[in-house]
């Protein structure tokens, strides 16, 4: 929905740039895990089953989705653990280099393009 401050569900995301923001306090841009096929191959990226295993995520099939990013300060209000209560589980590990190397650049190409969005979160 537009305008929402939210996402209408919580999903795993992956983060793909952090930075400092004007008010000096760290930024991240998360790209959405769905389990939906996407729509534009181009612009998402399949995880590994082996990675997701290594993540604890689930079995079934995900993408990263390089169309449409969020950007917060870290840690923000939208950070959902993987165990409620322990914000250790706010991470779940790194993707592999070479697959984070792809979305990352794929995504900056993307924004370029205009073939992606970039959406302020609530800091």
């Amino acid at each position: 929905m537009a305008g929402r401050e939210e996402g209408r569900k919580d999903r795993p995301c992956a983060i793909v740039l952090s930075l400092i923001g004007a008010d000096d306090k760290p930024q991240v841009v998360v790209l959405p895990i769905t389990h939906s096929p996407p729509s534009d191959g181009g612009l998402a990226f399949e995880i590994p089953h082996a990675t997701k295993r290594r993540l604890g995520l689930d079995d079934d099939q995900s993408w990263v989705i390089a169309s449409e990013a969020n950007l917060f300060t870290w840690p923000g209000p939208d950070l959902r653990p993987a165990i409620n209560g322990d914000l250790t589980t706010i991470a779940h590990g790194l993707l592999p280099d070479s697959l984070f190397r792809k979305i990352r650049d794929r995504f900056v190409a993307a924004l370029r393009e205009r073939r992606a969005r970039l959406i302020q979160r609530t800091s």
